[in-house]
């Protein structure tokens, strides 16, 4: 199986641990796709030109991740500041709004598609700001994209009509919320819906059929990344086999795995 991912990068930065650890929806998806056995794993992203930018394209080159049609901007990377609650959920708190991300925009060119080709599936989200691409990207590979909690009706038929996986935060949902937003769904031609529901068990719908997933226990240190994780281990087990009980249990697998530790992936370091 080989994935690309199209999109964000960024450092969280711990302020109660005075330290900085990679991340980004794209980057950890990638990096966990690469880790739960990925034959191939490309990211296509914009870096700074700071020292951050220097320790994620380091990170990603000791996980074997391709970013050589990458973009690189003067600036200086993504850097939301997060705090953690008792029970290890993450609280974002602000970070700068001068970055390469919010300057820029990635356009994909022929030389990006040519190059995407070589890969099963592409995987962007809504932090990405892709959204223009999609029926460009659409054209020659399949899709998979992260909502995040981003459920209006207006940003689902922008986006939903381009790709072949949703995957959604569902963890505010009540039972009539829920219903209501896969109803919505239903209006498109999806693959795979996916809601994740924090502690409760997931939903996910593939060729009309519901699938239930629940969160394997497990002692919790910061939940930063479970659900990109979560993410990975589903596409590279789903892509791989079309077994989406498998795939599911994977997914589940790789989620409490990052939750035993800081970090969408590891590699801290010192902010200063």
């Amino acid at each position: 199986m080989k994935i690309i991912t199209i999109g964000d990068n960024v450092v969280d930065c711990y302020l109660d641990q005075g330290k900085y650890y990679p991340g980004g929806n794209c980057v950890n998806v990638a990096v966990n796709c690469k880790r739960s056995g990925a034959e191939e794993v490309g990211y296509i992203g914009v870096f700074a030109t700071d020292d951050k930018a220097d320790h994620l394209k380091n990170v990603l080159g000791e996980e074997k991740v391709d970013f050589h049609r990458s973009r690189t901007v003067e600036g200086i990377s993504g850097q939301p500041k997060v705090n953690l609650s008792e029970d290890g959920d993450r609280i974002f708190v602000g970070g700068p709004t001068n970055t390469v991300r919010h300057q820029v925009k990635i356009r994909l060119i022929q030389d990006d598609i040519d190059y995407l080709k070589n890969f099963h599936v592409a995987h962007s989200s809504c932090y990405s700001f892709l959204e223009e691409e999609l029926p460009v990207l659409s054209e020659h590979i399949k899709v998979s994209f992260d909502f995040s909690d981003r459920r209006e009706p207006e940003y689902l038929g922008r986006v939903c009509p381009h790709i072949s996986y949703g995957f959604f935060s569902g963890a505010d949902l009540n039972e009539e919320e829920l219903e209501r937003l896969v109803s919505e769904l239903e209006k498109y031609d999806l693959e795979v819906i996916g809601i994740t529901r924090g502690a409760r068990p997931a939903l996910f719908i593939h060729k009309g059929v519901r699938y239930h997933q629940e969160a394997l226990e497990t002692e919790v240190v910061d939940t930063m990344g479970a659900g990109d994780s979560f993410i990975a281990g589903f596409l590279t087990a789903f892509v791989e086999t079309k077994n989406i009980v498998h795939a599911l249990e994977v997914a589940a697998h790789n989620a409490s795995v990052t939750c035993g530790f800081y970090g969408g992936f590891g590699y801290p370091k010192a902010l200063v």
